[in-house]
């Protein structure tokens, strides 16, 4: 089994940790079948390095680093029977929390060069072209996503600040969503489109939520003045947010619209893009692999069967 490592070393708590470039590459060399390590030079490097890892018959490509080098090494194995790994070194880790991907270095790594690990096929969502794997949004999380990844030293407390100065400067989004027949004007805090159940850090804002059921769901926080936001919070945490809880509007759909009085920015697995007036959410059902812990009935076909089948593919 042949594995890529792609190192972000700006990641998160990366940035904190310079000799983690040296303890991949022994533990790469340790490896019992064929391990090799990429570092990432800038955005979109992660990309193209996995689509040359997948071109080069890489079986598993594992993402190093936070939610958006995660984003961008799975963008490069969509449709591709190579399996993403992920080694989780962020701030929220939405995704790899939600598929309980070992927290530890060492355990990640370790999972990301089992042979034996299984693999799920989970869905991906796009939005304005833009492909993300754990959630979009407009409004409050895209403005904290943008003050956030403008810092030099990340974590949880560097969020919640980010968090606090996104929410003392807000503006409600206004805009019409679009779902099947429903048309609804929504004036919110912000509005996210969820592939799993969490934004990160175990905020379950979509609990219930699974990354291959074959829809996305959208939450609307239509609260928007600090008390009935505060009453949200608990719920938060415990993973109790629904449709019955004031201030909170969700739906779950294969495909959505969020129709804006003009462009503006929206987040992808937390980087900040413009994007269009109207977007159009849609989900990719089963589109992308990942190396997960054993869970009884997710076993997909083995790794090396895919692999082989891809490679009369490659000229």
């Amino acid at each position: 089994m042949r594995t890529v490592f792609i190192l972000n070393p700006h990641a998160g708590h990366n940035r904190r940790r310079p000799e983690l470039r040296q303890q991949l590459r022994e533990f790469a060399t340790a490896c019992p079948s064929e391990a090799v390590v990429e570092v990432t030079e800038g955005p979109g490097h992660a990309r193209e390095l996995a689509t040359a890892a997948v071109q080069a018959g890489a079986e598993v490509v594992a993402a190093v680093g936070g939610d958006g080098t995660m984003n961008e090494v799975a963008q490069g194995l969509l449709g591709a029977p190579a399996a993403l790994a992920l080694v989780p070194c962020g701030s929220g880790n939405g995704l790899a929390l939600h598929l309980r991907i070992p927290r530890s270095l060492t355990g990640a790594l370790r999972l990301a060069a089992d042979p034996d690990a299984a693999v799920r096929e989970i869905d991906s969502g796009e939005v304005a072209g833009l492909p993300f794997f754990n959630a979009m949004g407009i409004g409050l999380d895209a403005e904290i996503s943008r003050r956030f990844n403008r810092l030099t030293r990340r974590g949880l407390p560097a969020y919640l600040r980010a968090g606090w100065g996104a929410w003392q400067e807000r503006r409600p989004v206004q805009c019409t969503l679009e779902v099947g027949s429903e048309r609804r004007a929504l004036s919110a805090l912000l509005v996210s489109v969820l592939n799993s159940d969490q934004y990160g850090n175990h905020a379950r804002v979509a609990p219930g939520a699974e990354v291959d059921d074959g829809e996305l769901d959208l939450v609307a926080v239509t609260a928007t003045g600090l008390l009935r936001v505060a009453r949200l919070m608990p719920h938060l945490f415990l993973g109790s947010l629904d449709s019955s809880v004031p201030g909170l509007l969700r739906r779950s759909a294969r495909r959505f619209a969020l129709v804006r009085p003009a462009p503006g920015p929206l987040h992808t697995d937390g980087e900040v893009h413009p994007g269009p007036a109207r977007l159009e959410v849609v989900i990719r059902p089963r589109s992308l692999r990942v190396l997960v812990p054993g869970v009884p009935g997710r076993l997909a076909a083995p790794i090396d069967q895919a692999a082989r089948s891809f490679a009369l593919l490659i000229p």
